[in-house]
Formats: C-alpha cells, structure tokens, sequence
C-alpha cells in the first residue's frame, strides 16, 4: 500500500480525519479534502511526518470547484488509487410536513451530488487503468428510516443505491467498490444536525458506548487492504449497545 494515494472527503473531522490518520501510519500518500482550510493545514502539517501529503480545500456540492480542485492536484497526487466517499451530513429532525427546505436541499447536494460529482472527477482514471478502490461512507439510515430522519434516510438510500449501481457499472473495470454504513457514531455529526445545540447532540450519545471514528477507520482500512480478489461489498456496523435505528440499551 506504500505506494498508493488515497482521496478523502469530508476528512477535517470524524471518520474522514481518522481513516486519514490510520492510513498515514501505513504510509499511503493522502489527498485530504475539506471546506475548512486550518484544519486541513493542521492536520497535513501533523500526517507529513508519516507519509505525503496534499490538501483541497472546496465544498463538494460544488460542482465547478469539485472539478477544478481535483484538476489541480499536483502531478505526483494525481493517480488516484483510492477514493473514500465520507463528506456528508444530516439538518434538522423533524416531520416531513414541518421540514426545512434549505435543510433538505442541504442534505441531497453534500450527500447525494456531491458524492457523484467527486465520484464523476475521479473515476475516469481508474477506469483508464482498469484498477480502483471506492468506498462509499453510508449510515444504517440508508438501510431502515427512522422517525422524523425522512431526507436524510432517503439522501443515505440513494448512496446505498449509487454504491450498487458503481459495483455493476464498474465490475468489468477490475475496480473495487465497497460501502460502509455505521450505526451510532460519536462525531461532530450531531452538533451539525441540531445546529451547533451541544446539549441536544450530547444526549444522542448518553447512556452508552458508542462507535468512536476511529472504529469506522479501521475497518475502512481492513477493507481497502484485502487482497485484490476480495471485495467486501456492503457492511453494517452497529456499537454493541445498539439494535436497530431506534432501538439502544441506554443505562
């Protein structure tokens, strides 16, 4: 794996930060993508020590930076051999009729646009090469809806859809593609879903142990180090506490 690069979205915080730190320490050259520019710096400066590193810095639900970032990507970063799929988020909870139409749009452009915008950018050359690994970062929301989670579900059920529809589409290309989809995990996620309300995010979490992004990491990294005849299509991780999308044994 020394020798190849790995494209990460959403990689400033959560599972995107820690997939990029478990593959700096197995000296997979990094391309770290984010809206948030300290960050990305902070973190480049720290995983530099570990292997190459260059950043991005643009939102991928914009399409013309999405395309000019990725054009600009020095020449020894430019052949991509694996891309994770992990910018995303959720706004809001609330019932279909009471939802904000900026939430949703929100939700289907991060989620659902820019995941095939990065995906449009990168592909062609793994498809040149006839060689690739894509990761798709889903949620258990995209397998079962949950109470008052309507867009979100349905933005998760289409990367769920979309990471089918890659396998088939790009089987005959020797490339890889893979989904993983966490239950409960203890990130950022939240604070960005209930608006920065930390106490709201905060009782997402109480009364049990929930999957850290470091969990998420490593199996990602389990994932893209298989041998290159085996491809884990499509995982479900859960904390032990937790049963179903609504279901959790809290203390």
């Amino acid at each position: 794996m020394k020798s190849k690069t790995a494209f990460i979205t959403g990689a400033t915080s959560g599972i995107g930060k820690a997939t990029a730190e478990i593959f700096a320490k197995n000296s997979i050259n990094l391309v770290l993508c984010g809206r948030r520019k300290e960050r990305l710096l902070k973190l480049k400066t720290e995983l530099s020590k570990l292997t190459n590193v260059t950043t991005l810095q643009f939102d991928v639900s914009n399409k013309l930076e999405v395309f000019n970032a990725i054009k600009s990507l020095p020449k020894a970063f430019q052949k991509i051999d694996i891309l994770i799929n992990n910018a995303g988020n959720a706004h809001g909870l609330s019932t279909i009729q009471e939802g904000s139409i900026e939430d949703w749009d929100a939700m289907i452009d991060i989620n659902v646009k820019g995941l095939l915008y990065v995906s449009k950018a990168i592909l062609p050359q793994m498809v040149e090469r006839n060689d690739g690994f894509v990761v798709n970062i889903g949620s258990i929301a995209g397998k079962e809806v949950y109470p008052n989670g309507n867009v979100y579900c349905a933005s998760k059920y289409a990367v769920n859809a979309l990471n089918k529809a890659m396998r088939i589409d790009l089987n005959k290309h020797n490339i890889r593609v893979s989904a993983i989809h966490p239950g409960a995990v203890e990130t950022e996620f939240s604070e960005v879903r209930f608006k920065g309300n930390s106490e709201k995010a905060k009782n997402v979490y109480k009364g049990f142990k929930a999957l850290q992004a470091e969990d998420i990491a490593d199996i990602i990294n389990f994932v893209v180090t298989r041998p290159p005849h085996v491809n884990i299509e499509d995982l479900i991780v859960y904390p032990t506490a937790q049963a179903s999308a609504t279901i959790l044994n809290r203390e």
